[in-house]
């Protein structure tokens, strides 16, 4: 038999083995090509200016080349140990080294560049898509069209051509150190299987889980007030991170099987064979998995923790929009207001115009408002905020001696915090004005520019704002004290009022605004941000499924002989498949259990810094990565199948 015969007889052989890593592979180059494509893309210049996209494009390519050259080595290393007999045959039959590490450099090269290939005819086949998508989310209005570009072939090939002799040389030095005797052995000592839990597991468990809780704990106190200085929050922060991924380790390493146990000895050790399967299963074979088990938890919670807070940031956008400009456009003086409105009237656009009065006011809120941050440099007992009448506050009514605030802000809140009720003073020029406090609404009347970024607004009855009128202090007004605001009546006209306000000068007036320009803006800049943290998210959520996928393979080949004594003492096909399904159920669902935890627990010590809305895009996020996730369960469970069928 010749080479060139052993080589296509070997590739066809094992091909059944490698078909989902030559599926990652060519999703990986796909997805590869494609970014660096968006680079070198034309069509991009439509972005320059608003979200820099070709910048954050080739800094994303730069992190996925890290994914992917990890998973690769990771994945061949896995394999190569797989044939470890198989090199140690060659070995015996009289094959030197060096014609082994040929014979599978030349199986490698068929198999990998072939891949590469594919993945390029694939990834310029959807780069058009995925360009589209991009300006779907970003809110550009270009036409994406279909783009080859050498540079980004050569980018491609130059990458993938790195990685592969990285692969080469783990392959030769993996064949170099192995004798004959210990390559028959690879396959039997990468699992560690201990028959007694030690003491120092118990502790190692316990430790675990006390460092997730307490990390948890810490991480639920962030924003609360626990912590208020600028220094204790970067040492809480510091604190949740080491904590939560030590324990995290320490959970794989002794609480998984310390957990078992004790499930184990509540039954006296009479388990049924579908627990025989599972538990036993994931006692003895996690431990010796904690450290890839951590780093796959770790990443997918930071994946799935910036994603939804990418997301929260673009679903909260026109939300927050309303909230910064209440009116479709808003003006701060009525010149510009009026020359608006003109322009409007040339263009048949009709619209509706809103005036409020706004006044600065200084306040003695000490009785309410609880400073969680000593860093933050407010003086409780005189608080600069806008004030405005109760006649330009729709729904609200109030006696002389009450006031309320409105424009709540959750970050505000979070630092900031004002009680429900109590006493304030009103500090105007020349006297203070007692008043009751009675909470604060969600409603917003006038705009950011006279709200400092979040700070409520103080509603007064109109005989005390009238009062305050007259006894202002000229030293903290602001340059303008009147909001105008101009709705358009028909909301079709909508985008070609916009484009009339941005074509004009008014829009370098910083008090003056227009709602929808500011949601695009916001939509533009966490779009991009969602897109490559999605397609990341995604790439590692890929690569990491087929890790433990191919961890499931080398384990069901080693457990090939148990399955043929357990359907020779009668247990049928169905049986060991129950077992199967329950033990993929812990070693696909404790990792993602636990890395939806950690996301979750992230996401909400500090989401209301990103957006408005939590729950809606947090769980959209979640509920998908778990459905792409799961597949890879599934096809574990298939292949598990397929072994036992072929047991007996």
């Amino acid at each position: 038999m010749s080479m060139n015969d052993l080589i296509f007889r070997n590739l066809k052989k094992n091909l059944k083995n490698y078909y989902l890593y030559v599926f990652a592979l060519i999703f990986s180059v796909a997805l590869y090509f494609a970014f660096v494509t968006l680079q070198f893309d034309p069509s991009m210049d439509e972005t320059k200016g608003t979200i820099k996209g070709a910048a954050a494009v080739r800094t994303a390519s730069i992190l996925l080349v890290a994914i992917v050259s990890i998973f690769l080595l990771y994945a061949n290393n896995i394999f190569i140990k797989r044939r470890s007999k198989e090199i140690g045959l060659f070995q015996l039959i009289g094959m030197t080294k060096g014609r082994i590490f040929r014979l599978l450099s030349a199986e490698n090269f068929i198999l990998y560049f072939g891949s590469i290939i594919a993945g390029v005819f694939i990834g310029f086949s959807f780069s058009k898509l995925i360009i589209m998508v991009l300006f779907k989310v970003t809110g550009v209005d270009a036409i994406a069209t279909l783009h080859f570009s050498q540079r980004a072939l050569i980018q491609t090939l130059i990458v993938f051509a790195g990685i592969y002799l990285l692969i080469m040389l783990m392959n030769y030095i993996f064949i170099k150190r192995q004798s004959i005797l210990s390559l028959f052995r690879v396959t039997s000592s990468t699992e560690e299987r201990v028959k007694k839990i030690s003491i120092w597991e118990v502790l190692m468990g316990v430790l675990g889980l006390l460092l997730i809780l307490a990390g948890y704990y810490t991480s639920s106190k962030l924003f609360g007030g626990d912590f208020t200085t600028i220094n204790q929050l970067f040492f809480a922060m510091a604190f949740i991170l080491a904590s939560v991924i030590i324990g995290t380790y320490f959970f794989y390493k002794g609480s998984v099987r310390f957990i078992a146990n004790l499930i184990r000895n509540r039954k006296n050790g009479y388990l049924n064979i579908y627990e025989v399967l599972s538990l036993s299963s994931i006692m003895f074979q996690m431990k010796s998995n904690a450290l890839l088990l951590t780093i796959i938890t770790t990443v997918s919670a930071l994946a799935i923790g910036l994603l939804s807070l990418s997301y929260i940031s673009y679903y909260s956008a026109e939300k927050s929009a309303q909230n910064s400009v209440p009116e479709d456009f808003t003006f701060t003086t009525g010149e510009e207001a009026q020359q608006f409105k003109d322009l409007m009237a040339e263009n048949g656009i009709s619209f509706t115009e809103e005036k409020i009065e706004v006044l600065q006011v200084n306040l003695d809120a000490s009785d309410i408002m609880e400073t969680k941050m000593d860093q933050v440099n407010m003086n409780p007992e005189r608080v600069t905020f806008s004030v405005i009448s109760e006649r330009s506050a729709e729904g609200i009514e109030l006696e002389e001696d009450e006031l309320m605030f409105t424009g709540y802000n959750d970050m505000f809140q979070s630092f900031l915090s004002l009680k429900d009720s109590g006493r304030v003073t009103l500090l105007s020029n020349s006297s203070e004005i007692p008043q009751k406090y009675l909470g604060i609404e969600k409603e917003y009347y006038i705009s950011w520019y006279f709200t400092a970024g979040g700070v409520p607004v103080a509603v007064v009855d109109e005989s005390i704002f009238e009062r305050l009128k007259n006894e202002l202090d000229p030293e903290i007004q602001k340059p303008s004290s009147l909001y105008i605001g101009v709705n358009i009546k028909d909301e079709a006209q909508l985008e070609k009022a916009n484009e009339l306000f941005s074509e004009t000068d008014l829009a370098e007036n910083g008090g003056n605004d227009s709602q929808l320009a500011m949601s695009t803006s916001q939509k533009q800049t966490m779009g991009v941000t969602m897109f490559i943290v999605g397609f990341l998210g995604l790439t590692f959520l890929i690569t990491s499924g087929c890790i433990l996928y191919f961890k499931q393979m080398d384990e069901s080949e080693s457990e090939r002989q148990h399955y043929t004594i357990l359907r020779k003492l009668g247990y049928t096909q169905g049986d060991l498949l129950k077992g199967i399904q329950l033990k993929q159920m812990y070693n696909f669902g404790i990792p993602l259990v636990t890395g939806l935890l950690h996301s979750y627990f992230a996401i909400k010590s500090g989401w209301f810094l990103f957006g408005t809305e939590l729950w809606t895009p947090m769980l959209l996020v979640m509920g998908l990565y778990t459905a792409l996730y799961s597949i890879f369960g599934i096809l574990s469970v298939l292949y598990y199948k397929k072994v036992i069928k072929e047991s007996l």
